[in-house]
């Protein structure tokens, strides 16, 4: 008996050394899925009784951070059911293998190539940065801006009569750093809508998971002088979160008819406040989603498509994407044949990256409205497609349909939040690579290409 278990377990390790690391990132997030949900399903999980597909469905809403529900978190999980979805939450946020690799990096042990190589999928990092040195920081850095931020809005909480403030504090600190939107309150913030340090610490903290890890450990390295300049990267993710930003809570203020009887600085904060929670893919609102105009669900709809940076714990097709998009906009309006920012141009390869990776989005998108308005033919394809924009890009706002979706169209937003986080070139990749060698040989290729390039798509 013994030695046949050994034999699987033998087996079963092989097999993974012969599975792709794309593939690997994949079968990885699936185990994290049916674990918790089996988990969730338990009776000491929950406070009332929670359906299999409902519990399978917050699991997955969970790991992919996007924060759709259809049950309520605090009615129907108890605490030990709210620390499963809040690990999962982190989990999600870093990566599934982060946790991992950085005990085997704490042991002051090297990385096996196998892992390495998943590190590199689950991580979009320019040439310059360290695989080894980037997990360590991204693992500290989290556990210091969760922590800050959650004793800020503990005392908050406190000053405001929240009941359990400690436990409220840490569950929306991480929801909010990890970009998951998970509430402990089943109408998000909307009790906390002119409260301007609440408003400002959840941005905070969003902005910060949603600029990503990249941004965060290389303007540290500038910041001590380790290096001359910050990356290309850094400063198409920054520019492009500052104005996206800009240009929605503008549009937004000017337009939406909800907001309009608030005073001024509320009506402001509000369309700060929606605009950043689509842009960052954290999904926390502080109005009623179901109550704001179609402009306003267009324009959230267009922000949640645009989403977070590369290696942050956002979605979206990424700012870096949207920003070689443009790129590539400019330079055919000037009869250019390549692309630049700030005088640096952008490679072929990453201009081809982006363009695949905007395709395959789309597509996913569009597959999935197509479905869902077959399976839900009574509902407007208005909050159909905002729906199916949300959980792609990983955000989790809602106009209130997601409870009363049937048990077809529930299954379609998993796969979607699944794509969603795995992102949606990583998961064709997994299913269409069929040797390791391949793929091996076109990183080679295309890090051969990019010696000069610092920029992350």
């Amino acid at each position: 008996m013994m030695m046949m278990m050994r034999k699987t377990v033998k087996g079963f390790f092989d097999f993974l050394v012969t599975v792709h690391p794309v593939r690997l990132v994949l079968l990885g997030y699936i185990s994290y899925i049916l674990v918790s949900t089996l988990l969730l399903s338990l009776p000491f999980s929950q406070k009332n009784p929670v359906s299999a597909l409902d519990n399978f469905f917050t699991s997955t809403s969970a790991i992919s951070t996007t924060g759709l529900v259809t049950t309520s978190i605090s009615d129907s999980y108890n605490f030990f059911g709210q620390i499963v979805i809040l690990l999962l939450i982190q989990l999600g946020g870093l990566g599934y293998m982060t946790f991992s690799s950085f005990i085997i990096l704490s042991r002051k042990k090297a990385l096996s190539p196998a892992r390495t190589d998943v590190a590199e999928v689950v991580f979009s990092l320019p040439e310059s940065f360290n695989i080894f040195k980037f997990i360590r920081s991204a693992i500290i850095f989290t556990a210091v801006i969760e922590t800050a931020g959650a004793v800020v809005l503990y005392m908050i909480f406190k000053r405001n009569g929240v009941a359990d403030p400690v436990w409220s504090a840490v569950f929306h600190s991480i929801s909010s750093f990890c970009t998951a939107g998970f509430s402990l309150y089943n109408n998000s913030f909307e009790a906390f809508a002119g409260n301007f340090w609440l408003n400002m610490t959840i941005c905070a903290l969003s902005y910060l998971g949603a600029v990503g890890f990249i941004v965060c450990v290389d303007v540290w390295r500038r910041v001590t002088n380790k290096i001359k300049r910050v990356t290309l990267t850094t400063k198409i993710i920054l520019s492009a979160t500052f104005w996206v930003s800009l240009t929605g809570t503008i549009v937004f203020f000017i337009t939406e008819p909800s907001i309009r009887a608030m005073p001024l600085d509320e009506r402001l904060l509000a369309s700060f406040f929606q605009s950043m929670t689509a842009m960052t893919t954290v999904g926390f609102n502080t109005i009623h989603i179901g109550g704001i105009s179609r402009s306003s669900v267009l324009l959230l709809t267009m922000l949640m498509i645009i989403g977070a940076s590369p290696s942050g714990t956002g979605g979206g097709v990424k700012s870096t994407t949207f920003s070689a998009l443009i790129g590539i906009i400019k330079s055919s309006f000037k009869g250019q044949d390549k692309v630049s920012f700030w005088g640096r141009l952008v490679p072929e390869q990453r201009i081809r990256l982006a363009m695949a990776t905007f395709c395959f989005y789309v597509s996913f998108l569009i597959i999935g409205m197509f479905f869902l308005t077959l399976t839900e033919p009574e509902i407007d394809f208005g909050p159909i497609s905002f729906e199916a924009a949300s959980a792609l890009g990983t955000v989790g706002l809602s106009t209130g349909i997601t409870a009363s979706l049937g048990a077809v169209s529930k299954l379609i937003l998993v796969i979607l939040m699944f794509i969603g986080r795995l992102g949606p070139l990583t998961f064709g990749l997994s299913l269409f690579i069929k040797q390791p060698g391949d793929y091996t040989k076109h990183q080679t290729e295309q890090e051969s290409a990019e010696k000069e390039s610092d920029l992350a798509i």
